[in-house]
């Protein structure tokens, strides 16, 4: 499945949509796929200061719990509500209103460190 494009991924199966200094962050299609039914998502808390590449959170699902890690660090400004009351939102739309929390990029050039779709293809056929 090709990804959708404008966006930068991690090997650890979070997106990345960029607007300015503001990063909308989620995990992918191929990430909700594997965790199956997701049933709960702990997100940052507002204001909070992350790291790049740290453990911020977890998803579980009927499978699984597993840590989230943040493609890129900075300040937490926005976390997605919806997705506490209607965690399966992640699973029906895990690059539109399944995002999870929005972070006002610490250093811009940390996307540096992200793959582009097709990198991202790349890596998700091997597995």
């Amino acid at each position: 499945m090709a990804q959708p494009a404008g966006l930068l991924y991690s090997k650890e199966h979070e997106w990345v949509k960029l607007d300015g200094d503001v990063a909308t962050v989620g995990i992918t299609d191929y990430a909700q796929a594997s965790l199956g039914d997701i049933v709960y998502v702990e997100l940052p808390r507002l204001g909070a200061t992350l790291e790049q590449f740290n453990s911020i959170g977890v998803v579980e699902s009927v499978k699984a719990v597993s840590d989230i890690f943040t493609p890129v660090g900075g300040e937490v400004i926005a976390i997605n509500d919806a997705i506490e009351s209607d965690p399966a939102l992640v699973n029906r739309e895990p690059f539109g209103g399944g995002w999870f929390y929005k972070v006002k990029l610490g250093d811009v050039s940390q996307t540096g460190e992200l793959m582009s779709p097709e990198q991202y293809d790349r890596l998700i056929s091997e597995t």
